[in-house]
C-alpha cells in the first residue's frame, strides 16, 4: 500500500472539488444547446456529463498521485461516476447520473447501519486518527451519520424527481456540500463530550 504524503490542502480541495465545479460552469454556459454524433441529438448535459468522467477519473488519480492515498468516498464516488455517467451517456438519459448522489448516501447509510446492527462503529475505523472519541461518542456519531446519509439519499430522489434539472445541479454543486459541512461542524458539542484525553507523553 502506498504510504501516504502529505500536500497543500487547497490543493487537496481544488482536486476533489474542481470536476465538479467545472461541471456546473460547463452545464451553465451549454445547458440549452443540442449537440449531433452519428446522427444522433444529445442535449448540453450529456455531452458535459460525458466530458466530466475523464475529468473526475484523471483528478482522482492525481490526488492518489499527489497523496498515495484515496479515501473511501472518493474512490467510490469515481467509480460510481464512471458507471452511471458512462450508462447516462452510453443510453442518452440523464436520469443514470442524477441517481448516483442517491446510490452514494444510501450505501454509506447501509454500511454504516450494518455496522452498528454488529455493535460497531465502522466510521471510527475510517476517521479514529483524525478524531480520537471512546466508544460510546463513535456509535452515537455513527447513528447521526447513518441517519444524515439516508435523509441526503431521500432529499435527491425528491429533487431530482420533482425539480427541474437547473435546480438539481445547483442543489448537486451547493447544497449538498454545504449541507455535509454544516452536518459536520454541529457534531462539535459531541466530539467535546467524548473526546479522549491527550497521552500526557505526547
Amino acid at each position: 500500500m502506498s504510504e501516504k504524503r502529505a500536500v497543500s490542502p487547497l490543493v487537496k480541495l481544488g482536486l476533489e472539488l474542481g470536476p465538479v465545479v467545472l461541471f456546473f460552469i460547463a452545464y451553465s454556459r451549454w445547458k440549452d444547446e443540442v449537440f449531433t454524433f452519428g446522427g444522433t441529438d444529445y442535449s448540453g448535459f450529456i455531452v458535459i456529463t460525458a466530458g466530466f468522467i475523464p475529468i473526475m477519473v484523471l483528478s482522482t488519480l492525481l490526488l492518489w498521485k499527489l497523496t498515495g492515498h484515496l479515501s473511501r468516498m472518493q474512490l467510490m464516488s469515481t467509480i460510481l461516476v464512471v458507471v452511471f455517467g458512462g450508462l447516462t451517456v452510453w443510453l442518452n438519459d440523464d436520469t443514470f447520473f442524477k441517481m448516483k448522489p442517491t446510490i452514494i448516501y444510501a450505501l454509506f447509510a447501509a454500511l454504516l447501519g450494518i455496522g452498528l446492527l454488529r455493535g460497531e462503529s465502522w466510521l471510527a475505523a475510517v476517521m479514529e486518527g483524525m478524531v480520537p472519541m471512546t466508544h460510546e461518542g463513535w456509535m452515537a456519531m455513527t447513528k447521526r451519520m447513518c441517519g444524515f446519509f439516508f435523509a441526503l439519499a431521500v432529499l435527491n430522489e425528491v429533487v431530482w424527481r420533482t425539480m427541474s434539472t437547473d435546480t438539481w445541479v445547483s442543489f448537486k454543486t451547493f447544497a449538498l456540500p454545504l449541507a455535509l459541512f454544516v452536518f459536520i461542524m454541529s457534531q462539535s458539542g459531541l466530539i467535546a463530550r467524548h473526546k479522549l484525553p491527550k497521552d500526557p507523553g505526547q
